[in-house]
């Protein structure tokens, strides 16, 4: 059973930095695709960042190009978003993924409960 568990977020400042992790457990993660999504109140889903495990691929949607990353620490089984240069629209419930399928939106079957980043002016 693959377990997801996210942490980090909070109350920051514009400007201001966060990293969030996604812990997993459950199964060897070398063939799978890692995401991080967000979701804001009446909004839709938004894939933000996505990485293969093996760090071959690594997308970002286009408004944090730039200021977040993805990253991975094997021997930690650990999935991070490095979150710098924040904005109020990146305020959002954040939410680590998993697949096997792909790197794209809809290939996500495994999903963590979320982590609150709120942005403050």
């Amino acid at each position: 059973q693959v377990q997801l568990v996210e942490s980090g977020g909070g109350l920051v400042q514009v400007g201001g930095s966060l990293r969030l992790s996604c812990a997993a457990s459950g199964r060897t993660f070398g063939s799978y695709f890692m995401a991080w999504f967000r979701q804001a109140p009446g909004k839709e889903r938004e894939l933000v960042a996505a990485m293969h495990w093996s760090g071959a691929y690594r997308t970002y949607t286009d408004s944090v190009k730039g200021r977040f990353a993805i990253s991975r620490d094997n021997a930690k089984n650990t999935v991070y978003l490095q979150m710098n240069s924040l904005k109020p629209e990146d305020t959002a419930v954040y939410l680590c993924a998993a697949s096997q399928r792909g790197l794209g939106a809809s290939s996500y079957d495994y999903w963590g409960q979320g982590t609150q980043v709120t942005v403050s002016s």
